[in-house]
């Protein structure tokens, strides 16, 4: 079955994006849960994770460092929702991307089954500008096609 994708602001500061992925809700938790892991799917296709840490606990702190041929940027944030296999919530914020705000927004990742597959449902919000929202469409569908082709690797 193909991968069903949906993404789509649904209002000027927000963006939603649904993707469909064939492994279990626990499975795709676990990769987001494991530093181990996620070093190894984190980052748009043109670029690779050469550091991701965190404190996998409410409260606890993340940070990861992505890299491409012309650009090296730190990204983090706070975790402040933790559902084993159902639900993230954490904040997200540039430390040192040239072309971003450095504005937090808060990042909401829920997992669903159904009919045998896992609904990653990803909610970002607010964005200082529709520019800035719409310049995280490409980068997070890129990531999570990363992440299936990881999944689909397992």
């Amino acid at each position: 079955m193909a991968t069903r994708t949906e993404s789509r602001p649904i209002a000027d500061n927000e963006l939603l994006i649904q993707r469909s992925f064939d492994a279990p809700a626990a499975l795709i938790f676990r990769i987001w849960e494991d530093a181990d892991q996620r070093v190894k799917w984190w980052g748009p296709k043109e670029f690779r994770c050469t550091n991701f840490e965190h404190d996998f606990r409410i409260g606890g702190k993340w940070r990861a460092r992505i890299e491409s041929p012309t650009l090296q940027t730190w990204m983090g944030g706070e975790y402040r929702v933790i559902e084993r296999n159902r639900r993230l919530i954490f904040t997200f914020a540039w430390a040192d991307h040239p072309d971003e705000p450095k504005d937090q927004t808060l990042v909401t990742v829920d997992f669903r089954e159904e009919g045998g597959r896992t609904i990653q449902t990803f909610h970002q919000s607010p964005f200082s500008s529709v520019t800035s929202r719409d310049s995280h469409i490409g980068g997070w569908q890129s990531l999570f096609d990363v992440e299936e082709t990881y999944l689909k690797n397992l």
